[in-house]
Parts: C-alpha cells; structure tokens; sequence
C-alpha cells in the first residue's frame, strides 16, 4: 500500500479564503495551538496587527497557556474581544484518575465532545507525556482496549500538542519525553503526528531525541516517516514472536508480514540512523514461553535495536493474563543470553485504569447507562 504524500509540517494554519477586515477575524481559523512562531506572525498579519504580535501570541501559547485570545493582556482590548471566538486549540479536562505512583491519566474532552486519554508519568528526573494520536483505534488488537472501542477519528496537530501542554500545566514543570503510545495509530495520522513533533520540538521545546513514536506497523508508513528524517525513537510493537502467533492478535499482521515490517523497520535504521525499539507485550502462557524468547532472538539477531518487554495489563474484555514477575525475568535473561538488548519496562498507574483506552472505556460504559458521566470538579 503507496502511503499519501505528507508534509514536514502542515500548511499554515490559519490561511483564510480571502484577506480579512483588520477589525474582523477570518472566517475559517483552525486553532493556534501548533501553529509556529512563522505560521502566527503570518496570520496577526493577515488579521491587520504588527507582526511582532505573533511572537507575542506564541509566548503566550506555549508559555503562559493562554486558553482564549482575551487571556491575552499584552493585546489591546478591542482586538481582544473582537477576536475572542477564534479557537486557540485547548481541550477541557474531563476526568483525571491519579494512581498511588503519581501517574495521573486524563480524560480530555474536546471540541467536538469526543473523548481521548493522556497520561502524565512523573519521576524526580523527568515527566513524560503519552499522547494519543486518534480517537479510538482502527488497528483492533486483540489485547487492547482501545482496540475494542473501535475508530472515530484522526486527531490534529493542535489536539496533539494540547495534550502535552496539558501535562505540563497541571503538574507545573516541564515536560521532557513524549510518546506515541495513547489512543490510535500514529502512522495512520502521519501528517498530524510529523507537524505535531516539529511543534513539541520547536515551540514547546522538547528534544525530538525525546520523542517516541509508536506503531504496531502500517505498509509503506514506516519508510515515509524515515523520509522526514527526524531524531525521533520508533518503537515497534511486535507482541508475538512468530508470523502465525501474531496474525491472531493484531488482524493488521496478515496483510503485513514480519518479513516485511522487519525490513521496513532495517531501512529506517539505515535512512535515519536511529536504531529501533520492540515493544513485547508478554502475555501469560501466549508468547512467554522459552521457545517464544528463542524466536524472537532468531528474528532479530544483528539488528540494531532494542526489545522493551511489557507485562500485560488486564482488561475485562479478554481472557489475557499478566505473567508473573520471575516469568518476565526469565524471558529478559533467554534474550540477553541470546545477544538481544532488552529491558523490562517499569509498570506505571496499575490502579488507575492503566491499560491503553482502559480508563476512557470504562466511563463511555456508564455514559452509556447514565447522562451523568464522572467528571473533575
């Protein structure tokens, strides 16, 4: 499948059909949030202000979190008020579930309703940001929760990068590392994602060496992203060790076989340099077992990577276990006897409904059954 072409960073945000009045906003303005300093001057300009405003509007975006143009008090008033229903880009927190270990997970309403999760993990040397990508998932895997609740839509830039800023509001310090790993396919919004990078890299100020971005493989996507030629870590999610085990998990596998996706995957090391993450979702009894360790030491002998090994989180919807600690640290010891790079990754918010979509489904369920959904105070 020939991905559609995409962008290193979308077009100017706030372009109108035609020149506005000075005094009068244009009449299709998307949100400012992930726009560049570039893109705001352009539109202050075409809105009749001084272009240093747009240096000023993006100060107060990515750094005072200004929410309306009217929070905006170094702008004259009239212009304020003129420009007050044109949408910076925040979503509103709906619901927040804070674990024992500080990971808070958010539900964040947006424009049009639809819910998406974000969670802030915080440790004494950095925070980092899972964001999603879309609303829901397409890719429907058989593990995942966000999987079962099926495919809405794609996010944008400005609903991308919200969430980081969020984070970064609500525990008061900044953000280091953000990744891809929330709601959706990342590859399958690639244009949103690549423009949401350059901003979380040039306007928020994050290292895109910080930066991870996760997918369980699309035909064609994993070259077009190594084209953009960014430093970004990709992390490939695996979860099984061998062609059939995986096609019975991730329906996407069948018309996208490891062969392939493996070397799409050694391309992208050679056109980046990057090496690759596997992320290895260890299923009890499914894909633990010691002949399971060997494979995916066979498949990725000589590769420059390195394979981050997941313990499930349980969902109700399915019959998946989590493996015990001693099981996972056995699967780690096979594969580094084996001359395979890995880690176990450190489980954060178990107790706050951790699990990818996890969180976010169990309050459509009582939205469901009742008009009066959770909500923050």
């Amino acid at each position: 499948m020939t991905p559609a072409p995409v962008s290193s960073r979308p077009s100017d945000p706030a372009a109108p059909a035609a020149a506005p009045s000075p005094n009068r906003p244009s009449l299709a303005v998307p949100p400012l949030v992930g726009a560049s300093i570039a893109e705001l001057t352009d539109w202050v300009k075409e809105q009749g202000q001084p272009a240093y405003r747009g240096k000023q509007l993006h100060q107060w975006i990515y750094q005072q979190g200004a929410r309306s143009l009217e929070d905006i008090s170094v702008f004259p008033k009239a212009w304020r008020q003129t420009m007050a229903a044109v949408p910076v880009g925040r979503s509103q927190i709906h619901y927040r579930a804070v674990a024992r270990d500080k990971t808070v997970k958010y539900l964040l309403k947006l424009a049009d309703g639809q819910i998406i999760e974000t969670v802030g993990i915080p440790t004494a040397k950095r925070l980092t940001v899972c964001v999603s990508s879309q609303v829901g998932c397409p890719m429907a895997c058989d593990f995942c929760a966000t999987g079962k609740g099926g495919f809405v839509r794609n996010l944008s830039r400005a609903e991308i990068v919200d969430q980081v800023l969020t984070v970064q509001e609500e525990f008061g310090r900044r953000v280091s590392n953000v990744v891809f790993m929330g709601m959706g396919e990342p590859l399958l919004n690639l244009d949103a994602v690549v423009g949401a990078v350059r901003s979380l890299n040039e306007d928020v100020g994050i290292g895109q060496r910080n930066l991870t971005i996760s997918t369980v493989g699309v035909p064609g996507r994993i070259r077009a992203l190594a084209a953009h030629q960014l430093q970004v870590t990709l992390a490939v999610s695996l979860h099984a060790s061998n062609q059939s085990l995986r096609e019975t998990t991730i329906p996407s596998a069948k018309h996208y076989p490891l062969t392939a996706l493996l070397d799409d995957c050694r391309a992208y090391v050679q056109e980046t340099g990057r090496r690759v993450t596997f992320e290895y979702t260890l299923l009890a009894q499914v894909n633990d077992t010691e002949t399971h360790a060997a494979e995916l030491a066979g498949l990725l002998r000589g590769f420059q990577s390195h394979v981050n090994l997941i313990p499930y989180n349980p969902i109700s919807e399915v019959d998946y276990r989590r493996p015990s600690g001693d099981r996972a640290q056995d699967f780690l010891e096979q594969l580094e006897e084996l001359g395979i790079a890995a880690s176990i990754r450190q489980t954060r918010g178990l107790d706050a409904d951790a699990a990818c979509g996890q969180l976010r489904a169990s309050h459509l369920e009582v939205d469901s059954d009742s008009s009066n959904l959770a909500a923050v105070d």
